[in-house]
């Protein structure tokens, strides 16, 4: 069995949705260089929903290939449709991935969090908190 799926090679060979939004709506940056990955997600809002998203990823083939994923998951979607996304429905998505690789999906998951809450942060729009990611705090590093 090959370590990573035609999927993921697919996405990281052909990333979809790669560069930047100079006038995105909303911006997240997760990751640290401690583990090596850094995603950079850009999206694009109108009336609650994601018409363009962009991302930028330092990292290595699984990042890139959640990256990827991540943004045609979520393209087209509202911006509850959006927050619902998870790690597991990534990786799900990719055909799996290796059990020493699960923490970049987890970026792919908190990038579309934090840039969200960008976006609620930019227009005052209230929110709860705790629907979104403390990065100090939420371990995905330590999982590698």
């Amino acid at each position: 069995m090959a370590l990573y799926s035609d999927k993921v090679m697919d996405h990281f060979r052909n990333p979809r949705n790669v560069g930047e939004i100079p006038d995105a709506d909303g911006v997240g940056e997760v990751g640290n260089a401690k583990c090596g990955d850094i995603m950079k997600m850009y999206l694009k809002i109108k009336d609650n929903v994601i018409q363009d998203v962009k991302f930028e990823t330092f990292g290595c083939g699984s990042a890139i290939a959640s990256s990827s994923m991540a943004t045609e998951m979520i393209k087209g979607k509202t911006i509850e449709e959006a927050l619902a996304v998870t790690n597991k429905e990534v990786v799900e998505a990719l055909d799996g991935l290796p059990a020493h690789k699960l923490h970049c999906s987890v970026l792919a998951e908190e990038a579309i969090k934090t840039a969200v809450k960008d976006y609620y942060d930019k227009n005052n729009i209230p929110y709860d908190r705790s629907r979104f990611p403390d990065c100090e705090n939420c371990g995905s590093c330590h999982m590698v």
